[in-house]
């Protein structure tokens, strides 16, 4: 027997990602209850005897595109067998990603819900550290790199990750803007030019055999 306010035939699953298009495309405050019923194609009553409330259904609307959007950065970091790999995979397969027509443009988690109104806080907080995470998966991947041999041991980590993060973060709102997945690459080019210097910072020239013998 289907769930009290539930219709016959509901599937909870569809309905949560349409739910989740519709808060990547329009945000959590401007997406209205009346926006996501009709979306998802239920009643009021159906909505909250699934899913609780508004809030309730952004969450899980969140987790959902995680494991599936989200998948694209995890596998890049874990997969990639050297540290720049694994960024230069992440930020290309995520420039693809964000530029793709069959979905919203840019990533949910970054543009979802940002300065939400009082009252709302909550909701914005959820995906900023959401976002944090994503930064402390990159020093975590550029750690590995150190281990590896692959990024020098003087490299600042924090700093590292910081603007790989802020690189990523920033093709979304781009590719929200309207640009293109070619002016996107070329984003990722040229941050590919920065990580070779930033990740041989803490390399330090050989001695001067010359200058060592004359001392």
């Amino acid at each position: 027997m289907a769930a009290r306010g539930r219709p016959r035939g509901f599937d909870r699953d569809a309905a949560l990602r349409r739910a989740m298009l519709m808060f990547w495309e329009r945000g959590y405050e401007a997406t209205s209850v009346g926006d996501l019923t009709e979306a998802m194609g239920v009643k009021p009553p159906s909505l909250y005897a699934a899913f609780g409330s508004k809030e309730r259904l952004f969450r899980e609307a969140v987790a959902l595109y995680e494991r599936e959007e989200g998948a694209v950065t995890h596998r890049a970091l874990l997969e990639a067998p050297t540290a720049r790999a694994a960024i230069e995979e992440m930020l290309r397969d995520n420039a693809v990603a964000y530029t793709d027509p069959a979905s919203p443009p840019g990533c949910m988690v970054v543009l979802a819900a940002i300065n939400c109104s009082p009252g709302n806080e909550h909701v914005e907080r959820l995906l900023a550290e959401d976002r944090r995470q994503t930064v402390e998966s990159l020093r975590r991947r550029i750690e590995q790199g150190i281990a590896d041999g692959d990024v020098d041991q003087g490299v600042d980590v924090a700093r590292l990750a910081e603007f790989c993060a802020s690189v990523l973060f920033g093709l979304s709102v781009r590719s929200r803007d309207g640009a293109s997945c070619d002016e996107l690459m070329g984003v990722v080019d040229l941050a590919l030019v920065a990580w070779d210097g930033l990740a041989r910072a803490g390399r330090r020239p050989a001695a001067d055999p010359l200058s060592s013998s004359s001392s």
